[in-house]
């Protein structure tokens, strides 16, 4: 909901620094805008023994913290060594990171940066509702 309410700022700032009479909002502007709005920081470095728990006490005193998740592994349950902090706004994610980025936590020195959006995986394997097994069962008649 804070989201859409970001983005409707935007356009409402955008229109009315250019005038009613020139609406037209170029995209490259308005994905930067986007862009900067990030309360979703990524944490990297972290020790196998920080939890969620331990990740949301270390980053709380900088904002309230919506989320604070460490990425486990699937098969074994043990953490990959990074996880993400999401804060209700991005003056706080911003305090957070300058503050934290090559602290200590648990032993280990962590890095911290806005998180960014993951790549599509390139792996040969095609997932989504989409997908094509490349055989007979799929082709249409």
């Amino acid at each position: 909901m804070a989201f859409h309410s970001r983005i409707g700022g935007l356009v409402r700032q955008t229109i009315s620094q250019n005038g009613v009479s020139n609406v037209q909002v170029t995209t490259p502007s308005m994905l930067n805008a986007i862009r900067c709005m990030s309360s979703k920081l990524f944490i990297g470095g972290l020790s196998y023994q920080t939890d969620d728990y331990s990740l949301k006490e270390a980053f709380s005193g900088f904002g309230d913290v919506v989320e604070a998740r460490v990425i486990t592994d699937r098969e074994s349950g043990r953490s990959r060594g990074f996880g993400f902090v999401n804060y209700t706004s991005d003056e706080s994610a911003s305090e957070a990171m300058k503050a934290m980025d090559g602290q200590e936590l648990n032993g280990r020195s962590i890095r911290v940066s806005l998180a960014t959006e993951r790549a599509p995986r390139n792996d040969g394997f095609n997932r989504g509702p989409n997908r094509n097994f490349g055989d007979a069962r799929n082709e249409r008649y």
